[in-house]
């Protein structure tokens, strides 16, 4: 599998995007972590915003910041994503608004850390009816729209986890390699209907996935840890670009590489080590 590299170089989001300003970008996720930089990075390139999430609160007041710093319109639709059907009701929700999206940016989700067999099995399928069913279902209502007018841009957040299989982060991990593998084959679908599709992959990035997840933090881990700011970044610049998929920053890039040449087994092993308790 074919995987862009980013480096981390300091590329202007601002200058890649064509026709930012006016377009209208749907955020979910957007109450913490990745979600805010997406935020900030495209009401800075004058592109409108439709910010969702569960949260009303912190999204009212990165709309109102948001607004007062870039003078542009931004919608708060708080939902939970990972309840059935709520993907269909925020797509009616702003069918009702007549709001055209341009851009999706399907960034909500969350993990847990732990052996699957004591985790909760409903706490498992509500992870994965947000990870996967509501990015699917997301991706299929905005990007028959876009199909339709021959333009629109998708960007689905993975994980570096997506590229090996993770114990303690067994159903997570897998979570995500679906949505990699997801994303890179509708890259190839809707491309020749004008829809650039990008998948991308982050590494361990401060966000407070760790917290929510119950997950620890070991040494190893804190050194390969990425502020959300150039994550974001890169995953935009990707998208602008074109590219199929991204891993964020170099040491991720190689921590990848470095997977096409072991076994399997050992790159269990490793991430055990690793992510395990």
């Amino acid at each position: 599998m074919q995987h862009s590299a980013d480096t981390g170089k300091q590329i202007s989001v601002v200058e890649k995007i064509d026709d930012a300003p006016g377009k209208r970008a749907l955020i979910t996720g957007a109450s913490s972590g990745l979600g805010l930089e997406f935020a900030e990075l495209l009401a800075a390139q004058k592109v409108n915003l439709v910010l969702a999430a569960r949260r009303r609160e912190p999204m009212e007041k990165l709309a109102a910041e948001l607004r007062r710093k870039h003078d542009v319109d931004i919608v708060v639709e708080p939902i939970d994503l990972a309840a059935p059907g709520a993907a269909a009701r925020l797509k009616s929700s702003l069918d009702e608004k007549s709001l055209q999206i341009d851009i999706l940016v399907n960034n909500a989700g969350y993990g847990l850390h732990g052996d699957f067999l004591e985790t909760p099995i409903e706490r498992t399928t509500d992870m994965i009816q947000l990870n996967i069913t509501a990015l699917t279902e997301l991706s299929y209502a905005f990007g028959r729209d876009m199909a339709a007018r021959g333009s629109g841009q998708i960007l689905l957040v993975a994980s570096l986890l997506a590229l090996q299989p993770v114990p303690s982060f067994a159903a997570y991990a897998a979570t995500k390699s679906y949505v990699l593998a997801f994303g890179e084959a509708l890259h190839e679908e809707l491309r020749r209907q004008g829809v650039v599709v990008t998948s991308l992959c982050p590494g361990h990035t401060e966000t407070g996935f760790d917290t929510a997840a119950g997950a620890p933090v070991s040494p190893i881990l804190r050194l390969l840890t990425m502020k959300p700011r150039p994550v974001a970044e890169s995953g935009l610049r990707a998208l602008s670009q074109g590219k199929a998929s991204v891993i964020a920053g170099f040491m991720n890039n190689v921590v990848a590489f470095s997977n096409r040449l072991t076994p399997r087994s050992m790159q269990r092993a490793t991430m055990k080590r690793i992510l395990g308790p």
